[in-house]
């Protein structure tokens, strides 16, 4: 039998504190308050969230912080580009905004990279799940498939067992008469 702790991440802990830790890192927020936010939506302690973060998370999760850096950097950048443009240079503005884009192609190109790499972990991470879940299903099968067998095995045994003390009776009685009849 497993035992399973009572404070055991699960998988849908896990994932509300990666995608609240990424929140965080995007909007310029520190990890130690994306901490207390898991933890009081969990019941746990910030503590033990940053453990969770730092020793098993994050690892699974470094091309997603990659990506939430780079777009907290570029929203930053954004938004110093939109306070120094004054509002009625709207047009120039959106110009400006072109050209950055244009100045950065290989930076959006490297950032579309790593998002595709980033959800190709994921695609292969939710094929890895389904793989284990169909493994997890064939293996019920074969357990309930194996107790029927086992079951029927008990009563086989059960029956031979049986007629083996009929049969030891009888000869013991045959025995008996033997030597009563000598």
């Amino acid at each position: 039998m497993v035992l399973i702790r009572q404070d055991a991440w699960n998988q849908d802990e896990d994932l509300l504190l990666a995608e609240t830790v990424l929140r965080h890192i995007r909007e310029g927020g520190t990890q130690l308050a994306a901490f207390e936010e898991v933890a009081e939506k969990l019941s746990r302690t910030s503590a033990a969230c940053g453990f969770r973060w730092n020793s098993a998370i994050r690892k699974q999760y470094v091309a997603a912080i990659q990506l939430a850096k780079k777009t907290r950097k570029d929203l930053k950048r954004t938004q110093l580009q939109t306070t120094i443009i004054e509002p009625s240079d709207q047009e120039s503005s959106l110009t400006s905004i072109a050209s950055h884009k244009e100045l950065s192609s290989a930076e959006q190109l490297e950032w579309m990279d790593q998002i595709i790499s980033f959800l190709t972990w994921q695609k292969n991470k939710i094929n890895s799940d389904q793989t284990v879940t169909e493994k997890t299903s064939k293996l019920h099968l074969e357990n309930e498939r194996l107790t029927a067998e086992l079951a029927k095995l008990r009563d086989a045994y059960q029956e031979v067992r049986e007629d083996y003390q009929v049969m030891i009776h009888a000869m013991q009685r045959a025995t008996h008469r033997e030597k009563l009849n000598k």
